[in-house]
């Protein structure tokens, strides 16, 4: 009908011919300055996890990476390990957790390699895991033990179960914890999560599960698991006068109180004398809300293969955290909506984490002044102009997004308002957002957990971060991330501090309430935990806690 009406203008079948293949060539040749002009824009973006991101976006998942030095023009072409340098297994179904194997799309490349014989140790627990998990022969048996009361060797498999404490945050670098000491002693990790957990994480181990059946004996015991509990070792220890060669026969399992208000007969758990005993018992329930694989470092058995695992100390979280925990499916897609519509074409990305434990001793005034403070004496944004409107114009303009996570909405419309109202100083575009303001920390809920592991994720997306003091989901987004950030002191009063922000000494979180041993003195002057070996230093936003650092040159 089409050339029917052309004839009928005057234009013959041969005229007509000529200019449809003059119109092909023409739109073949804008189609190639098209895609020569999107590879241009796509190398200008900048950033390996912002290439990556907007080649996502255009359908483009090809499973390699670009990489670029903001101070060289061209951009490095490295391939993406999905594998982490051996520290994941291959094999996983990708679509029952798409996160596994594309969470290092988005982040910057770390230079942290696990030690091979880490991965080989990996690969061994994971057949282990398999062989002794839920509802194979030999758990079968292990429960057998346990309901009996005797423990008769007729497995040889033992397990430690983890039981949850407090916030997020201290859920998974407890278990980050929990699964290290499971690994060191040959034990199985299994995980009570319960239901508001529920689709947070993915299975972290091939071909079985470390979630506890709900049908566990013990189970209806754990919720009122304290200090002092008549079947804790701790307690053990007390009855027995602290000498556990007196007991003649290992029970079948001990609850292993660990949480902050622990008493000191729970902390002999940390004594080298006390883990041969140990390993007799099937079954340690264990209870934490602590990183307490720093002083895992301090017990002599353990050391010498801690040394082994771990050449680079200040790497044991960054490794235990991208090994065991990736985002369920429903999680990730909150991740990766808030990174294409917010982040993904940034020149840079900045994370600030608030976290204020007492609102009214810390006032929102204080503590933005404070976050203030903190950006302007390090360096990490530029300042607005309070004399111009409009900004200079600038080839190199950089533009930053600032992602900030706190319960509250306040510091993040103060800050957002500080950069709309005026431009910067040196023409920088700052983009402020906020995934959400939950008001208060909420237990017991599903979707704040799932919201949480989100933001916690997106934080380590970051190429700077900025972290509040004594705050575990800071410590879990810098562990993700491979940051040290810049550790934000929340003032209490009406007074800000003279340091606002000091740079973290590495990316290790704090061991908050590690045990005070003594020496044999009549003065019982207490031992200094963090001047017992060299890779363990007091923390700096908790004098009382130690962590683990980096004491040598790789």
């Amino acid at each position: 009908m089409a050339i029917c009406q052309m004839e009928g203008l005057g234009l013959g079948s041969a005229r007509f011919t000529k200019m449809a293949v003059s119109f092909l060539i023409a739109f073949f040749l804008l189609y190639m300055l098209s895609m020569v002009y999107r590879s241009s824009t796509f190398d200008l973006i900048g950033g390996f996890s912002r290439a990556i991101g907007t080649g996502e976006m255009a359908g483009n998942d090809t499973g390699a990476s670009v990489s670029e030095d903001k101070r060289s023009s061209q951009p490095a072409r490295v391939a993406v390990d999905k594998l982490l340098g051996g520290l994941l297994a291959p094999g996983f179904d990708e679509e029952s957790c798409v996160s596994r194997y594309r969470s290092s799309l988005y982040r910057r490349i770390s230079p942290h390699k696990p030690s091979s014989y880490l991965a080989l140790k990996l690969r061994k627990y994971e057949d282990l895991h398999k062989r002794c998990g839920p509802h194979t022969e030999s758990y079968n048996r292990t429960l057998e033990e346990l309901s009996s009361g005797h423990v008769n060797g007729t497995t040889d498999c033992s397990y430690v179960v983890w039981t949850p404490a407090n916030g997020l945050g201290n859920r998974i670098i407890s278990m980050a914890s929990s699964f290290l000491y499971a690994f060191l002693t040959n034990r199985v990790l299994l995980v009570d999560l319960g239901t508001d957990m529920a689709g947070v994480f993915c299975e972290p181990f091939p071909n079985t599960s470390w979630l506890l059946p709900m049908d566990f004996p013990l189970s209806n015991q754990f919720y009122g698991l304290r200090s002092g509990n008549d079947h804790s070792y701790g307690h053990l220890l007390w009855k027995n006068n602290m000498n556990v060669s007196t007991v003649s026969q290992p029970p079948p399992f001990l609850y292993l109180y660990l949480s902050y208000n622990y008493d000191d007969y729970d902390k002999l758990f940390y004594k080298d004398q006390n883990q041969g005993f140990l390993q007799n018992v099937p079954w340690l329930i264990l209870k934490s809300d602590q990183y307490f694989a720093p002083y895992l470092f301090l017990i002599p058995s353990f050391q010498q293969e801690l040394g082994r695992l771990f050449p680079d100390t200040e790497t044991v979280f960054h490794h235990l955290v991208r090994y065991l925990f990736h985002p369920s499916n429903q999680a990730w897609g909150l991740i990766t909506r808030f990174y294409h519509s917010y982040l993904a074409t940034a020149d840079q990305r900045i994370g600030l984490q608030v976290r204020v434990f007492n609102r009214k001793a810390s006032p929102i005034k204080v503590v933005l002044e404070q976050i203030l403070g903190c950006i302007q004496k390090e360096k990490l944004l530029p300042q607005v102009d309070e004399e111009k409107q409009i900004a200079t114009s600038s080839k190199n303009r950089t533009s930053r997004a600032i992602t900030i996570a706190s319960l509250y909405p306040e510091y993040y419309e103060s800050i957002k308002n500080m950069y709309w109202m005026k431009p910067t100083v040196n023409g920088d575009v700052i983009g402020v957002y906020q995934p959400s303001h939950e008001e208060f920390q909420q237990f017991g809920n599903n979707i704040h957990n799932i919201k949480a592991w989100a933001e916690i994720n997106i934080l380590s997306l970051s190429d700077v971060l900025v972290t509040s003091s004594w705050s575990t989901f800071g410590y879990v987004a810098q562990g993700l991330g491979g940051l040290k950030p810049w550790i934000l002191y929340v003032p209490t009063g009406d007074r800000t501090t003279d340091l606002p922000c000091p740079r973290a000494m590495s990316m290790e979180p704090c061991f908050h309430f590690p045990p005070n041993y003594y020496k044999n003195t009549g003065s019982r002057r207490r031992l200094a935990t963090a001047s017992l070996a060299p890779h363990i230093r007091q923390c700096e936003d908790a004098t009382s806690g130690i962590k683990l650092v980096n004491d040598k040159p790789l």
